[in-house]
């Protein structure tokens, strides 16, 4: 059984078949599913669509790109969504260096204040690091993330950063990118991880591993990240699908 840690089934990209392709997860072998929010128009997709099916979860946040327009008023109504029954984390939240839309300042502080809501609702985070590895880090640690947990959404980051993120008690998450044929540092990352570290995603309907790089992607096609990362650690498939089962539920309280 799989577990996708980090999905986004409210795109629109899913509008045509959504409810089809969610109907078939358990025939293929889709245990779990956290939907992942981008925005605060976003949760308003996402938990309708984890009150229908049992095996989706919601984390609640707001993504870096679109911080530019929150207010306080917004973290009162994450706090009141965090008590939802099927909210089992605040996400995805963090920092993005690579587009300049959003003044960096401006990213901290909410990412920031974002942490602080989840060390007190007691929720792990869900953390979107891109381009800003040494600046999300340093955040982090000004929090205890070791007691509520979280994961660093789709790794790209160095061995060395690994290390440093392992020792806040932080998980790691892997999806298509690490079957990428040009995806070395993410490979090696992978491969100085522990596995007991390692949770699957898909970050769908982005990233589709190979062999369907640049295709729409979804849980379906998870089994590819987890052949890969059984080849990259010399384990068999079934363990890698357990050991990141038992992560993932474990990590967020399933």
């Amino acid at each position: 059984m799989l577990f996708d840690s980090h999905a986004h089934y409210n795109d629109r990209k899913f509008d045509g078949d959504r409810f089809e392709i969610l109907d078939s997860m358990g025939k293929n072998g889709i245990g779990y599913i956290v939907n992942a929010a981008d925005s605060m128009e976003s949760i308003d997709k996402i938990l309708p669509l984890c009150e229908k099916y049992d095996f989706m979860y919601a984390a609640v946040g707001v993504h870096p790109e679109e911080v530019g327009t929150l207010c306080e008023a917004d973290i009162d109504r994450l706090r009141e969504f965090s008590k939802h029954k099927k909210v089992c984390a605040i996400g995805e939240i963090g920092l993005d260096y690579h587009y300049d839309d959003v003044p960096k300042d401006v990213q901290k502080y909410w990412f920031d204040r974002q942490l602080t809501l989840a060390e007190e609702v007691n929720l792990p985070v869900i953390i979107h690091d891109r381009e800003a590895h040494e600046d999300c880090l340093n955040i982090l640690k000004k929090h205890d993330i070791r007691r509520i947990g979280g994961v660093m959404h789709c790794y790209s980051a160095s061995c060395e950063m690994a290390r440093d993120i392992l020792g806040i008690g932080m998980y790691f998450g892997f999806g298509g990118t690490v079957t990428f044929k040009n995806a070395k540092k993410v490979q090696k990352a992978a491969e100085v991880i522990p596995l007991e570290r390692i949770l699957l995603e898909t970050d769908c309907p982005y990233l589709a591993p190979e062999p369907h790089r640049g295709e729409r992607n979804s849980s379906l096609l998870m089994h590819y990240v987890a052949e890969k990362l059984a080849e990259i650690k010399g384990v068999n498939v079934e363990e890698v699908e357990e050991v990141t089962l038992q992560n993932a539920k474990r990590l967020y309280g399933i």
